[in-house]
């Protein structure tokens, strides 16, 4: 059985008690999971498990109904590289139940391109931050290399496989063609790798996501996380979109009608100094 992690009510081998108003999580050395878009039995048993979207900061319309909207998810390492997985119910699927509508925003929101918007649709989102101090200044954001970055998994749009085919994208900052190129480089490279792919229910998706330390987890310049340096914090948060009909997000940027978040402000989510932390345990509990 999973090892649960629940706001308010963490187990010891997991936790996502708040500290300061801020979520904690554990994850645990286990078995390397296969990243197939799939929740397969016992795969996922030795991860800490984790649920959200209802009860997690809404930037846009609260999510009030498990059914429209709630995530499950698991963390673990296999010694070697940091595993994310998430199953996510959802009653409408952008792009798929609906038409790939474009926002008033940005008419090139669809285009694999620094001007498009990687979260746009039914989406995850992981925002690390490498090298937490607890003195981070308001205002400054992932600078989108191995110390800190965001990166993006759409539902039905990838690096990778273009539009209609789900998996990674460059997330922020976008506007920096440095961290551009740096996330586009550990796309191409399998650095960090994802797999999504809609439930056979056709109300919700799989996300599998993998890490590798290095490049993606520098805790110092030139040190990669691995077991050998034991019990290691990091930032963390973890974001939920959900796009559905247009007019569900009216009033809303983009149109979006949910995006809920683990930790941090509702404008202020993005920010290093509104991570959670993700404490990376050495060994199995």
């Amino acid at each position: 059985m999973a090892m649960t992690a629940v706001a308010g009510c963490g187990s010891p081998a997991g936790t996502d008690d708040r500290r300061g108003g801020k979520p904690v999580m554990r994850a645990w050395k286990g078995t390397t999971p296969v990243l197939d878009g799939t929740i397969s039995p016992g795969e996922w048993d030795d991860a800490v498990h984790f649920r959200g979207g209802r009860g997690w900061t809404s930037t846009f319309t609260p999510t009030t109904d498990d059914a429209d909207l709630a995530l499950e998810g698991w963390v673990k390492h296999d010694g070697e590289n940091l595993y994310f997985a998430f199953r996510v119910t959802d009653d409408v699927l952008y792009g798929i139940d609906t038409p790939r509508w474009l926002p008033d925003e940005n008419p090139k929101a669809h285009e694999l391109t620094r001007e498009g918007f990687p979260w746009f649709g039914d989406e995850i989102e992981i925002l690390i931050n490498s090298r937490p101090t607890g003195l981070e200044p308001p205002g400054v954001g992932a600078a989108g290399n191995g110390a800190s970055w965001q990166m993006v998994c759409n539902l039905t749009k990838s690096r990778l496989g273009g539009v209609g085919v789900g998996g990674l994208l460059e997330g922020e900052p976008r506007s920096d063609p440095a961290a551009w190129d740096t996330y586009q480089r550990w796309i191409r490279t399998g650095a960090m790798n994802a797999v999504a792919k809609p439930l056979p229910s056709g109300k919700g998706y799989v996300i599998e996501w993998m890490i590798r330390p290095n490049p993606c987890l520098e805790v110092k310049p030139g040190v990669f996380w691995s077991p050998a340096l034991g019990e290691t914090r990091l930032g963390l948060n973890i974001a939920v979109g959900d796009l559905d009909w247009k007019e569900q997000g009216r009033g809303n940027f983009g149109s979006f009608h949910h995006e809920d978040w683990w930790s941090g402000g509702p404008t202020t989510r993005t920010d290093l100094n509104n991570f959670g932390t993700l404490i990376l345990m050495p060994g199995p509990p």
